[in-house]
């Protein structure tokens, strides 16, 4: 008896010394309590999440459409060719009364026509507020309607912790709206390579096709993070998926509600780099973490903070930084106006540098569409401005002038140019802003010598003949 007693008493100090976020949470102690159900917050958040359908028109391209003898004889007129509609179904989730829901950016990609659908299976048609390919959200408003619709809070996704219950809500398959559970399995999976921001909620809660822009639910029925994607070798759930945090979901809808049409993001100005276990061992690091800065761009919130080449960042704000997409992740979640204290190693010792939070300028852009006949016609283009070079992840002391999209079909996606590309020179003349690409292009050309920076790397491309 003396031994329980000691035991339990054993209990009671090692449960007095754990933190009190973790005495909230605990195992069930009584097979009662294993017959608790998670309907109170189903009922409460599947209204909010909605079933989001795209439709895109294309023309369905048969080369033997451009032999008018072979339309004439089959009474097709003209050059029109068939079209056809392509679908993609997905989920969505309610964040303001007034029918603004969040989705993947995929699951609307290109599309001409949306619509959702709620649970009680009335559908609205919808339009597309903002679009963010680097996190791969997108915003869409109901259209037309006076209602108040069903809404999710956010939750704080810096306070999950691994072994949280958490609830997944989407149409999986498009079978209809569906409830799976699971656990947090891991926080801020860095190395998942689906957007521009890494920094994922693992959870083995079921997802499938279908699911992606639907809600990852805590167990006080708010919206933890956005269902991205799926690992899987077969195509369906094999327990790991993938969801974007709430604090970068409530970054993006903040954007959409102010009435922007790009997500706007506290500017570094600095390139940085991951420290691989020889540049850890050349540091004299135990331990291959942190951001290492690579580049400082003049002028910079990061220059005129002090920031220097070869910093090693390790923490912000009190937040450890294991690696630069960690980093960013936390930077661009930082609301503006203030300043985000980051913890620097340099010459052996850490010292505090505070970034101002400011946004990137977008000086002298001049973003125009090349229509002239030519290998960039269909391209659209701008001079590359700070906000252009943390837009496209691009070198921060990149000059001229960059593609920052292309027209489905359209020759100069043809041709193989990519969002990001960096034109440098057309048939030896330098291209320096947006009008020198124009002129250049506009100009009677068989044979078109392109000098691109792609990835950092030049390249020198010959096309026609």
């Amino acid at each position: 008896m003396t031994l329980l007693r000691s035991f339990a008493a054993l209990l009671i100090v090692a449960a007095a010394a754990m933190p009190a976020q973790a005495q909230d949470r605990r195992v069930p102690a009584s097979p009662a309590e294993l017959k608790l159900s998670f309907a109170p917050i189903v009922q409460r958040t599947q209204p909010a999440v909605v079933n989001v359908y795209a439709g895109k028109t294309v023309q369905n391209r048969n080369p033997l459409l451009d032999d008018p003898i072979f339309r004439r004889f089959f009474g097709i007129p003209g050059n029109r060719q068939p079209e056809q509609m392509q679908r993609s179904l997905g989920s969505g989730v309610m964040v303001d009364q007034s029918g603004l829901v969040v989705t993947n950016n995929h699951v609307i990609e290109g599309a001409d026509q949306v619509k959702i659908s709620l649970a009680d299976k009335r559908e609205f048609e919808a339009e597309i507020v903002l679009k963010d390919s680097r996190t791969d959200l997108a915003v869409l408003r109901v259209k037309d309607s006076k209602e108040k619709f069903a809404t999710l809070d956010f939750a704080n996704s810096d306070e999950l912790l691994v072994g949280d219950v958490v609830l997944a809500i989407g149409n999986p398959f498009g079978v209809g709206q569906t409830v799976t559970h699971g656990i947090v399995s891991a926080l801020a999976r860095t190395q998942v390579g689906i957007t521009d921001y890494q920094f994922f909620i693992q959870t083995d809660a079921a997802i499938n096709p279908g699911n992606s822009g639907g809600a990852l639910v805590d167990l006080s029925g708010r919206l933890a993070g956005i269902n991205t994607a799926i690992f899987s070798r077969s195509g369906g759930s094999q327990g790991i998926g993938f969801a974007i945090p709430a604090n970068m979901v409530r970054v993006v809808v903040a954007s959409a509600k102010s009435g922007g049409k790009a997500v706007k993001r506290p500017w570094l100005g600095a390139r940085l780099q991951a420290v691989t276990p020889e540049i850890a061992e050349s540091l004299g690091l135990r331990l291959p973490t942190g951001a290492l800065v690579a580049n400082v761009a003049p002028g910079s919130p990061a220059a005129r903070a002090g920031l220097k080449l070869s910093d090693l960042i390790v923490a912000i704000d009190g937040q450890t930084i294991d690696d630069p997409n960690a980093f960013d992740y936390r930077f661009a979640t930082r609301p503006f106006g203030g300043t985000a204290q980051i913890d620097v190693q340099r010459g052996g010792k850490t010292i505090k540098v505070n970034i101002p939070l400011e946004v990137a300028p977008d000086t002298n852009r001049d973003e125009i569409t090349i229509s002239a006949r030519s290998p960039f016609q269909g391209a659209k283009v701008a001079n590359i401005s700070p906000a252009v070079a943390e837009e496209l992840r691009l070198d921060s002391n990149a000059e001229g002038v960059v593609v920052v999209d292309l027209e489905d079909g359209a020759p100069a996606a043809g041709v193989g140019f990519q969002k990001g590309d960096i034109i440098l020179n057309v048939n030896n003349q330098k291209i320096a802003k947006t009008s020198d690409l124009d002129k250049a292009a506009k100009a009677s050309s068989r044979l078109w010598r392109i000098v691109v920076v792609r990835g950092g790397q030049q390249i020198n491309v010959t096309l026609g003949g």
